[in-house]
């Protein structure tokens, strides 16, 4: 997760709108809309990220709408079609109990795509509105927060969710959320925190203090706008790192179990017949880095348009 934290601050040296509005622009209104619109601009014009994009919206689609995909039905097996190698109508061919592996493959991105997208959400509400006022109040809040966090960053990530996981004993989706959660959540906050308190100080938010605004008003509307762009360049890249914990957890069997369809229950299951069937591992491992590097790469493209010193 450090990996994370530095490409996620990478762009928190700055605010997002500038150092302020435009004379003609009171709020910073016409910045905010000129720097959003020139990252979209830059970033349909970059190749990069447009294939990332498309193949997240396919797996995305997987996940939601699997039966587009394929009319095979996973739980249909014949052990007399066990480890039957890829054909024309069975492209992924058939795993170790006679089920069609496509079918598998499809519907065993639901698990791991739900998992990463509500993890990713509550650390971005929970964990962004903790280092909003972490960073906006400072001084005895700013401590309380900062040393809760501090906590939190001195569990190791895999240790303290095989640790968490193996406590619980109730291996699904929602448990695995919540530990995900609970171990991810002080890095989005020291994230905000740093972009709020370089963005509070700022001219306009100085102005807007002196003509009456409200604390509320001062932290989502004048500094929140500025301090957001870090956030979404952190939270698009622990996208793909929530897809790739919870295959390594399945893996390590404290994660997923079957019946449950997921990437990761596919690799525990077949990773012994690797010398002998390696397709049975490729297929999965395949689209798990795909997904995984897609976040990442749609992460760094999302920094390079919101950042101006990276134009």
């Amino acid at each position: 997760m450090s990996d994370l934290t530095s490409a996620g601050s990478a762009v928190g040296g700055a605010p997002v709108a500038g150092d302020g509005p435009t004379p003609d622009a009171p709020g910073g209104k016409e910045r905010n809309a000129s720097l959003w619109a020139d990252a979209r601009r830059q970033l349909l014009r970059d190749p990069v990220f447009v294939i990332a994009s498309l193949y997240i919206l396919a797996v995305g689609s997987m996940a939601l709408f699997p039966k587009l995909w394929t009319s095979q039905d996973p739980r249909a097996c014949s052990t007399d079609r066990s480890r039957v190698a890829p054909s024309w109508d069975h492209p992924f061919g058939f795993d170790i109990l006679g089920c069609d592996y496509y079918s598998h493959a499809i519907y065993g991105a639901r698990p791991s795509m739900v998992i990463a997208v509500m993890a990713t959400s509550g650390i971005v509400l929970f964990g962004g509105v903790l280092g909003l006022l972490a960073g906006y109040y400072g001084g005895w809040v700013d401590a309380v927060i900062s040393r809760v966090m501090d906590i939190f960053f001195s569990l190791p990530f895999l240790l303290g969710a095989i640790v968490f996981l193996t406590v619980i004993k109730r291996q699904n989706i929602w448990t695995i959320t919540a530990v995900l959660f609970l171990l991810a959540w002080p890095t989005i906050a020291r994230i905000i925190r740093g972009s709020v308190i370089s963005s509070k100080d700022l001219d306009y938010v100085h102005a807007a203090k002196a003509v009456g605004a409200r604390n509320s008003r001062l932290m989502f509307r004048h500094i929140l706008p500025n301090a957001i762009a870090p956030m979404l360049v952190y939270a698009t890249i622990v996208l793909g790192s929530f897809v790739a914990a919870e295959a390594t957890l399945t893996f390590l069997g404290v994660g997923l179990q079957p019946p449950t369809q997921s990437w990761g229950i596919m690799i525990s299951q077949h990773q012994v017949y690797f010398l002998d069937d390696p397709w049975l591992l490729l297929f999965p491992c395949g689209l798990l880095v795909g997904t995984v590097l897609s976040f990442i790469l749609m992460g760094d493209a999302l920094r390079d348009a919101l950042d101006p010193k990276f134009r």
